[in-house]
């Protein structure tokens, strides 16, 4: 009877077998050219998968999600993504509107033709790399996308366990937001571009980063939009400034192709160990949100806005981002 109701199940496209999990969350196993999608009953109504038995799964979270109950595990009751199994073919693709949680419990994961991981919501991600376990992403050589590990969104890495990341294409890492660091071991193996590649901040609280074989930067920092700011909530809550910040943990840099950190704002350590040559950094911003009336002069040549007007120096720059030639060399800097 089982069996039967599994082959029912797998001809709906759904699911490959009738099996409980745990509420709020949806359990993807690969295996191969395959992959069992199990959908917790509380979340059904919610979760649409739209790949059947493919090892490249395919969900979007409904954009009609409020949150479920919250558990003691789950405290804001978002929709957890457990990943795990092997496929030398496959790919985890998800959308949708609402914060959820990405959890890798030990998945090797390759993908030839687009990025292993590729989350298209725009939301706060947290994807968690599970105590004890080792996780691996590879990409293909196909420069359409601009991750093995691709998000759309703001990206906290977490955990206790290892997460490999291998990138063929651009950047082995990118983030269309901000990404946070704590407690996990991430470990850049290869990129064509960028080890890791942001916008917003970077944020390094604890945890292991070892970076080689990027080609380009080891970390870069983008400033997302064209004006510096800095948000008013808890912490770096909101905070669109290029800035890379560090305040533990261990970050490793070997060899980049160009520089080890590349900034649109400034750079900071506040503690951590860095084993790489901090003096091959660059910052865009000659100084982080000068003021205006504080604005260099010596070795400035000329500052221009980002129409290419030049502007008159000192305290008559209104607050936004220009170009300044200083010593010979042209640097955004964002006056406050």
């Amino acid at each position: 009877m089982k069996k039967v109701l599994a082959g029912i199940i797998a001809i709906m496209g759904c699911f490959i077998e009738a099996k409980a999990v745990d509420a709020n969350t949806v359990e993807i196993v690969f295996n191969g050219s395959t992959a069992t999608v199990t959908v917790a009953d509380n979340i059904k109504s919610y979760v649409t998968v739209n790949s059947g038995t493919s090892s490249h799964v395919n969900l979007v979270q409904a954009a009609t999600f409020a949150g479920v109950d919250a558990t003691a595990s789950n405290s804001n009751g978002e929709i957890i993504y457990k990943l795990s199994g092997t496929s030398t073919d496959g790919e985890f693709y998800v959308e949708g509107s609402f914060k959820c949680i990405v959890q890798l419990n030990g998945v090797t994961l390759t993908n030839p033709s687009g990025p292993a991981i590729n989350i298209q919501n725009g939301k706060r991600i947290k994807l968690s790399a599970l105590s004890g376990t080792t996780n691996t992403l590879t990409d293909g050589a196909n420069d359409t996308y601009n991750g093995c590990f691709h998000c759309k969104g703001h990206t906290e890495f977490q955990g206790k366990g290892t997460l490999n990341v291998y990138g063929n294409s651009k950047h082995a890492v990118y983030s269309k937001e901000y990404i946070e660091i704590k407690n996990l071991t991430l470990n850049v193996k290869s990129a064509v571009k960028d080890g890791i590649h942001c916008k917003q901040y970077f944020l390094m609280k604890s945890g292991t980063v070892n970076i080689a074989g990027a080609q380009d930067d080891g970390i870069q920092v983008e400033l997302d939009g064209t004006t510096a700011t800095t948000g008013t909530g808890y912490g770096y809550d909101d905070e669109d400034t290029g800035n890379f910040y560090m305040e533990a943990g261990t970050l490793t840099i070997t060899s980049p192709g160009s520089y080890c950190i590349k900034a649109d704002g400034s750079i900071t350590y506040d503690g951590g160990t860095r084993n790489f040559d901090t003096t091959n950094t660059l910052t865009d911003a000659l100084t982080a949100g000068i003021d205006a009336t504080t604005l260099l002069t010596t070795g400035t040549e000329a500052v221009y806005d980002l129409n290419g007007r030049q502007m008159t120096e000192g305290n008559n720059l209104p607050k936004g981002i220009y170009i300044i030639k200083h010593n010979g060399a042209s640097r955004k800097i964002f006056v406050k």
